[in-house]
């Protein structure tokens, strides 16, 4: 089995060394794509003078989460790459990590996509152990920000991925498309888990595949691009993949929290990023309308197994780090 491991980097100088250390001790080999987003930091520097062993796909400018990776797929995929595994630039990998993930994946044909115990860089809180998305229209990282007492040291199927740690089977890519470049960042990785879910494919989570995140260290020197993404993709996500029956069903939900959302963006003083997303999503309306289209055809579960999996609870706020450098 042939595996590549894709990371975008955009200004990640201080931490992509670290990141690409614990890849080489990988004790699965794999090949290693760095897509530069177009970094002005030095990023392209480290990686001629000390990773001459990673392939760098450089760009000319910030494609985003979503553009990036798939950026680094593609010649992934035409290299023959049996599964292709996204990696944060802020983050690092247990030398097992990459085992683990393709030994489950072997085990479980039927899923499209493995994930792993994803933690906070302090190797004590959670990041997330697989997303779930609320019947409201919010993804929810389970566990998020949790101490790991090994509540969730179990297999099990969950709805999707975080795409900073996950490992995805060439087949399902190529059956349902890579990620949508709509979506920039944010959501990006559950839009895809949900295309996967619709197709038939499964996400399966393995606790044994862990590393460490450094959260939000990249998206943080975005500022209100944060904001006007997750508006704007909050929308996308729900209108391209809901099934009819459970859109309806659920379309009250999500209005509320729409509503909720935009009640807090005004009540933090950033009302202009939320109202630009929701524009956003507005114009590219026919757009997403050809890809629900499309993707509602290529639906080969029941309306009701969809149902099932959702989370039918609003996402519930995680707990807050108070721990000195967490």
């Amino acid at each position: 089995m042939k595996v590549a491991v894709v990371i975008p980097n955009w200004n990640g100088l201080d931490m992509l060394a670290p990141c690409l250390d614990s890849l080489r001790s990988q004790t699965r080999a794999c090949d290693v794509i760095v897509v530069d987003n177009g970094s002005t930091d030095g990023s392209i520097e480290l990686l001629a003078e000390k990773y001459a062993w990673v392939r760098v796909v450089k760009c000319s400018r910030n494609y985003g989460f979503a553009g990036g990776v798939n950026r680094g797929i593609r010649p992934a995929l035409e290299a023959g790459a049996d599964f292709v595994a996204l990696f944060n630039n802020d983050a690092v990998a247990d030398k097992d990590w990459l085992h683990h993930l393709v030994a489950a994946a072997e085990a479980h044909p039927e899923a499209g996509l493995v994930t792993g115990k994803f933690m906070r860089i302090d190797r004590k809180h959670l990041d997330t152990t697989g997303d779930f998305l609320s019947i409201w229209g919010l993804p929810w990282p389970r566990g998020r920000n949790e101490v790991d007492t090994g509540q969730y040291d179990a297999q099990t199927d969950v709805f999707g991925a975080s795409g900073g740690a996950t490992l995805y089977r060439a087949t399902m890519l190529q059956d349902i498309g890579l990620f949508d470049e709509d979506f920039f960042a944010y959501y990006e990785d559950v839009d895809l888990s949900f295309r996967a879910q619709l197709a038939g494919w499964r996400t399966f989570y393995e606790h044994q595949a862990v590393a460490y995140h450094h959260l939000s260290a990249t998206s943080s020197k975005h500022g209100d691009l944060a904001r006007f993404h997750s508006a704007k993709n909050f929308i996308l996500l729900y209108a391209k993949n809901m099934p009819l029956k459970l859109y309806l069903k659920y379309c009250p939900l999500f209005v509320l929290q729409f509503l909720r959302m935009a009640a807090s963006s005004t009540l933090r003083g950033k009302p202009g990023p939320f109202l630009r997303g929701t524009w956003a999503a507005v114009r590219l309306h026919s757009g997403t309308v050809r890809k629900r289209k499309q993707i509602q055809a290529a639906r080969k579960v029941p309306v009701g197994y969809i149902d099932g999996i959702l989370y039918h609870h609003r996402p519930p706020k995680p707990p807050r780090i108070t721990e000195v450098g967490t």
